[in-house]
């Protein structure tokens, strides 16, 4: 089985703070891997260092053995990595449609219209909602919109950062029903989450994660 991400040894500072301190991180290619920490452990920072969103002060990032350390963004998403916000992250003047859109028209070797067929060939009730406005939406709703983006331009690898948190029972039981859909279809998937009520089922493996570095196996049982 290949690595296709490898965070090794990774160092992120914010304001001056180091919030991570040595946290390594393997995904094979194809595999669903769970991030799971308390509130404040550094999941989410570990989500923004992939995707070039928190420069790292030491360590090294790569994707499928290409260095990713100084990659911007925007190519990171043309790469095949799509990221999915704990905060959704969507524009709100803008529609549902150009939402799932934004990072496809940064990703030259991607097509639009096959990509939006795919999305809604997933998630088909946001098919009657593609020309509203984000802001009208739920927030549930908003969840899954910020999933079809994810999904849109993550050829490759998707980043969930949180996506059960604070939403109904009923969409935490979709969402896990459209990611167990991609199980098998060569898509890895990092699942940060504080607890497995919703995912437990899904994951081939699970990285604990605490104050910023790993937890290893024995301090887990501890």
């Amino acid at each position: 089985m290949s690595t296709l991400l490898e965070l090794s040894q990774a160092r992120v500072a914010i304001q001056a703070v180091e919030v991570l301190r040595g946290f390594c991180l393997r995904v094979d290619s194809g595999r669903m891997v769970g991030l799971i920490g308390r509130n404040g452990a550094g999941k989410t920072t570990v989500m923004r260092s992939i995707m070039g969103h928190l420069p790292l002060l030491g360590g090294s990032l790569r994707l499928d053995g290409r260095d990713l350390g100084t990659e911007p963004p925007h190519r990171r998403a043309a790469l095949g990595i799509g990221y999915m916000p704990e905060d959704r992250g969507l524009v709100p003047e803008m529609t549902v449609e150009e939402n799932i859109c934004l990072p496809l028209w940064v990703s030259p070797t991607l097509r639009v219209d096959q990509r939006l067929a795919f999305v809604y060939g997933v998630l088909p009730e946001l098919l009657e909602m593609r020309q509203r406005k984000a802001l009208l939406l739920s927030g549930g709703q908003q969840k899954l919109v910020a999933l079809a983006r994810a999904l849109g331009v993550g050829t490759r690898l998707l980043l969930l950062d949180e996506p059960f948190e604070g939403v109904a029972p009923a969409l935490s039981q979709r969402l896990s029903e459209v990611i167990a859909q991609l199980r098998g279809t060569g898509l890895s998937v990092l699942i940060s989450q504080s607890d497995l009520n919703h995912s437990r089922n899904l994951l081939d493996e699970e990285v604990v994660i605490e104050r910023g570095a790993n937890l290893e196996p024995q301090e887990q049982a501890a």
